[in-house]
């Protein structure tokens, strides 16, 4: 089967979730026996066709513009007429798979032109990320969303929670979706080394303080603020002894300004960027990882801790208790209840042996639900029945 991506970030074009989801899905895809070209944009040095893992990826540039929305129209644009120029030179695919919204209109224009079904992943929705929808921006990405959901054949989402998002914000039919979690590599976490681990350790906390640490993005979703709240509490029972790190890029001065009102400021560590290298690192020498987000679709990052066999704690919302299985693979708390959290993180620094326990079936867990090359046969279920339906129409 030959199938045309569509998605805005690619390796090493890394944002979010999204190029870690296609960076290690769509190997797995071409292990199967499938052709796979991806669709996306160029960025720094990488060129603009090369093949990755045995992907065709096919990048388009698209000059920077301070409108992020006349820059998206732009990335439509580009990829829509690159697109039709390679259907047209090299033959159709069976399948058109797209990725969120920012490719939506490419994608649609595509599928309509050479009446190619289309597949959407949609990764999260605008009515989750801010828990309704309240301006102008939050309605013109729903309103893309609910296209993208419409006019697809079928919709992928990466956990049940997602399902039932989808169904009440985009009115997307629960049986044209189809669940698939995210995977990991899990030999991708264990690149760490030798060096030396006490200097290390010492740039983050002294030798008898654990270590907690949140990465991600620093955006009022995660959570951060509660992890901060929570902080006072998991001090006086660990007699100070403890270092908060904030690991992510963003605009972490809210976060700061909470952390010196909170009178924590100095048992924090709020570090920006920090390369994986360096992460891979750190998370050797680190206790606890916590995600306390207000909302998660699914939590690859919980899956990147598992990996690197550090002990987690998350909050109960969105996909995270699909991944995390309370008691057994990590600590689930309660959403922004701070007191809650505090108690999750306590069970893993006071319980020293409980949290080894936790660490080992969570890396045994890996390859059971979260492998991709069985996520990968999933999805190619998925791409099978479509085409399967679409033979069997006459597309006008």
């Amino acid at each position: 089967m030959r199938i045309l991506v569509l998605s805005w970030e690619f390796p090493p074009r890394v944002v979010g979730g999204i190029a870690r989801h296609v960076g290690e899905l769509y190997p797995e895809i071409v292990r199967l026996g499938h052709e796979v070209h991806m669709l996306t944009l160029a960025t720094g040095l990488a060129p603009a066709y090369e093949i990755v893992e045995g992907i065709h990826v096919h990048r388009v540039v698209v000059p920077d513009h301070p409108d992020f929305f006349e820059w998206v129209g732009a990335m439509n644009q580009e990829m829509l007429a690159y697109g039709a120029a390679f259907l047209e030179k090299t033959g159709l695919c069976e399948l058109i798979h797209s990725h969120d919204w920012l490719v939506a209109d490419a994608a649609i224009a595509l599928k309509n032109q050479f009446k190619i079904p289309l597949l959407a992943t949609i990764h999260a929705t605008e009515y989750g990320r801010h828990n309704g929808i309240h301006t102008d921006t939050h309605r013109y990405i729903a309103r893309k969303e609910k296209m993208l959901s419409h006019e697809a054949w079928r919709v992928i989402v990466c956990s049940q929670y997602m399902r039932h998002e989808l169904e009440r914000a985009l009115q997307t039919p629960w049986p044209k979706m189809d669940v698939i979690f995210n995977g990991i590599r899990p030999e991708k976490k264990q690149h760490a080394g030798s060096f030396d681990r006490q200097s290390f350790r010492r740039q983050f906390a002294p030798d008898d303080h654990r270590i907690v640490y949140y990465v991600g993005r620093l955006t009022y979703e995660k959570g951060i603020n509660v992890l901060l709240s929570a902080a006072p509490r998991i001090l006086e029972v660990m007699r100070g002894k403890v270092r908060f790190v904030i690991i992510g890029g963003g605009n972490s001065d809210r976060l700061k300004e909470q952390a010196w009102n909170l009178g924590i400021w100095e048992q924090c560590n709020f570090t920006g960027f920090m390369s994986d290298e360096d992460l891979d690192k750190f998370q050797t020498i680190a206790d606890c990882a916590v995600f306390p987000s207000l909302y998660e679709p699914f939590g690859i990052v919980a899956l990147e801790s598992f990996a690197a066999k550090v002990p987690v704690v998350v909050s109960n919302t969105g996909g995270l208790p699909e991944v995390v299985i309370h008691g057994e693979t990590g600590i689930v708390t309660y959403a922004n209840v701070a007191s809650s959290l505090a108690w999750g993180i306590l069970e893993v620094l006071q319980h020293p042996d409980y949290a080894k326990i936790l660490v080992e079936n969570a890396y045994a867990d890996l390859p059971r639900r979260f492998n991709w090359a069985k996520l990968a046969i999933a999805t190619e279920q998925v791409y099978q029945r479509i085409v399967q339906e679409r033979a069997a129409v006459v597309w006008e």
